[in-house]
């Protein structure tokens, strides 16, 4: 703290994402439009890995297995997320350390490698599924083999590179664009579904039903592929992209407002997204859920009219195809500065950009390709990869949670004015408990699988 009160606030080890961090101006302006305008972008950064190929399965499967009865499970999910996604936002823009470096700052050298362990896991399971959906995606859209599909998805990390040269808010408008493209596609799917409207608003009310143990262990599917720790982390980092006056508590109060509405106008699109898809699976194919259980056999089911019934064309194939390698490239791009963001927090390492990204993708690839190699053209290995990375994920979760709740709680760390409100911590403890608990469940049920 200052002489006025004021909390004083250094660099953990230089500011997040250096060559990104303060580089977009923000208008000096009262137009609430302008700044919402100037402010977007981070937020669809984040949004995307809350619709990412792994969320695909899940949404459709439930869906096609329960109907509408698990759109109460998407609806909390997205309320969860938008709440700790707040929460990051505010712990980078307040104290400009991203969730990776405050944890290494105020844990140690020791514990802080140990996190990062856990947390580079999990953001090379979640690396995983975006691997996986855009090499399918390739498979279906042009032929190519699943292991060139795979080997193509290394050069993702050349694009990135490229567009970070060009500016963060290039990034932010081809992120934007390929969402919108997500959108469009399965609102238009979904509107030719002709869902029952009744029965799907009525699916956003909470029932018994989801205790039990088939539509549970759906639901915590959902759970654990919705709410992902490494975009806390991205959260938190990102979120300082704007210029702002770290000093001035005014301007740091204008700047998480802005980000805050951002992020959960984002937020809203994705679930939105994740509910077009549990309607579209409750839609087209309730009843067939156990025969859905592959992106190639939702690409065939959609044209094949004894399962989606008159709508089915390969049109809607085509479509879905071109949603899933437009999700792929999106994850792909938060998935690598992700992990950036992680070595240079939990480890200082610091090497140069475009090996950090490689290094990052490159784990990532690798037990994918020696699947692929092994397992040859099978995709249903592919997606059995897919569903045992969650392991990772649901392990980092509460690893992610817990400090971020507990560094946004904290008067020394936030100053009096920015820390959590009482009913902040209340609701971030009940959903770090809750999450916790939902997500060894999770781990349980999938070793018990194996």
């Amino acid at each position: 703290m200052d002489k006025n009160g004021k909390k004083i606030v250094s660099y953990a080890n230089g500011p997040s994402l250096e060559e990104i961090n303060g580089t977009v101006d923000v208008p000096q302006t009262t137009s609430f439009w302008k700044n919402l305008i100037a402010f977007s972008g981070p937020g669809a950064l984040v949004a995307v890995g809350y619709m990412d190929p792994g969320n695909w399965i899940t949404s459709i499967g439930g869906g096609a297995k329960y109907g509408y009865l698990l759109m109460s499970v998407i609806l909390i999910s997205s309320l969860i997320a938008m709440l700790l996604q707040y929460m990051a936002a505010k712990l980078g823009i307040v104290t400009h350390m991203d969730l990776a470096q405050a944890t290494r700052k105020y844990t140690g050298k020791k514990l802080g490698f140990v996190l990062w362990i856990i947390t580079e896991l999990a953001i090379m399971a979640t690396d995983i599924a975006e691997v996986i959906g855009g090499a399918i995606a390739l498979n279906l859209l042009f032929g190519i083999p699943l292991l060139m599909g795979v080997i193509l998805t290394i050069f993702d990390v050349l694009l990135l590179l490229i567009l970070t040269r060009l500016g963060f808010r290039k990034i932010e408008a081809i992120v934007m664009t390929l969402i919108l493209v997500i959108f469009v596609v399965f609102l238009y799917e979904v509107i030719i579904a002709q869902p029952n409207i009744p029965d799907m608003l009525k699916g956003f009310i909470p029932q018994k039903q989801v205790l039990h143990h088939g539509e549970l262990t759906m639901a915590l599917g959902i759970v654990g592929a919705t709410v992902m720790p490494h975009n806390l982390y991205l959260g938190s980092s990102i979120s300082q992209s704007r210029k702002y006056n770290l000093q001035d508590e005014e301007h740091v109060a204008h700047t998480l407002r802005f980000a805050t509405w951002d992020s959960n106008i984002q937020l809203s699109v994705a679930f939105i997204v994740n509910c077009l898809l549990l309607i579209l699976g409750s839609a087209l194919f309730f009843g067939h859920g156990d025969e859905l259980g592959t992106f190639s056999t939702l690409y065939n089911a959609l044209q094949d009219s004894s399962i989606a019934g008159a709508v089915a064309s390969p049109l809607l194939s085509t479509l879905f195809a071109v949603a899933l390698l437009a999700s792929g490239q999106n994850s792909t791009i938060t998935g690598t500065l992700a992990g950036q963001i992680v070595m240079e927090g939990f480890i200082h390492m610091k090497i140069p950009t475009w090996a950090r990204r490689v290094i990052t993708r490159g784990l990532s690839v690798i037990p994918v390709l020696i699947c692929t190699i092994y397992f040859g053209a099978n995709e249903q290995a592919l997606d059995n990869l897919l569903i045992y990375s969650q392991v990772f994920l649901s392990l980092a979760l509460p690893v992610s949670m817990i400090p971020l709740v507990y560094f946004t709680s904290s008067e020394k760390i936030m100053g009096k004015r920015f820390k959590n409100k009482p009913l902040i911590i209340v609701a971030g403890c009940l959903c770090t408990i809750i999450l916790t608990i939902l997500n060894i469940d999770l781990i349980i049920e999938t070793l018990m699988h194996i």
